[in-house]
């Protein structure tokens, strides 16, 4: 899909031509980098996706010293964080800032959005909820969202530290573009699938105990950095290709 076709049926669903090339830009970016479940394949996904309204615009409900709360308000989660993201470059905490973000969902690829703030000179933690997919490796009902971690730093050289993990063996995103089965859709790890699935109902409930409304949500973490540790990082690797390297 060239971007002429990818932005025509983003229009079509009734998307402004500012939200449209966000959308877009995330799409191809993910396509780009061989995360093809979050890449053009969310297309056609979105055009058969409902609960969202492509004209709502996400508000920032409340607002103090080192913290924030946002809504959705109806608008998809991509573009509720991709305007979280510009508040914050625009308004960087004087050191750190916690903001939740209440029905924001899908959030797409969550290194998308904290490589933005890292290329920013943002220290960045993310993680976000979806639907119960991840049950106990023993057996039992499902728990917890795949539920993605992603870590963002910073580095002189501009060339960003980014780590982004979802619990699950593989990612809804390989269902939906038919790379993987859903019976597929269990705790990374093998034998030592239980501690996937504890950091997945963890960061579950770290987002469900920080949101007010029943819902997807998203909690970042976003921090002024006081060093900067990656160049000698890269030194130590020798050449070595580290988490988000293009």
């Amino acid at each position: 899909m060239d971007a002429q076709e990818g932005l025509s049926r983003l229009h079509a669903l009734g998307f402004r031509d500012a939200d449209a090339e966000e959308l877009w830009a995330h799409f191809d970016g993910a396509e780009r980098r061989g995360k093809q479940g979050h890449g053009h394949a969310r297309i056609p996904w979105l055009e058969d996706l409902e609960g969202y309204d492509p004209s709502a615009q996400p508000s920032l409900l409340e607002e103090d010293d080192g913290f924030q709360r946002w809504h959705g308000g109806g608008a998809i989660g991509y573009l509720v964080l991709g305007r979280v993201v510009r508040a914050q470059l625009e308004r960087p905490p004087d050191h750190a800032r916690l903001v939740v973000c209440e029905r924001t969902f899908p959030t797409g690829m969550l290194g998308h959005h904290v490589r933005r703030l890292a290329e920013g000179g943002l220290v960045a933690v993310l993680t976000a909820t979806s639907p119960l997919r991840l049950g106990h490796p023993s057996g039992g009902p499902k728990l917890a969202g795949t539920n993605p971690l992603a870590i963002g730093i910073p580095g002189v050289d501009g060339d960003p530290v980014v780590a982004d993990v979802s619990m699950g063996a593989v990612t809804w995103g390989d269902v939906v573009a038919g790379l993987a089965q859903e019976d597929e859709l269990v705790p990374f790890g093998g034998e030592h699938a239980h501690k996937a699935f504890a950091l997945a109902l963890g960061l579950q409930l770290l987002v469900d105990s920080l949101v007010r409304e029943a819902g997807h949500g998203a909690v970042l973490l976003v921090a002024r950095p006081e060093s900067d540790p990656v160049p000698a990082l890269r030194e130590l690797a020798a050449g070595v290709r580290l988490p988000g390297d293009r």
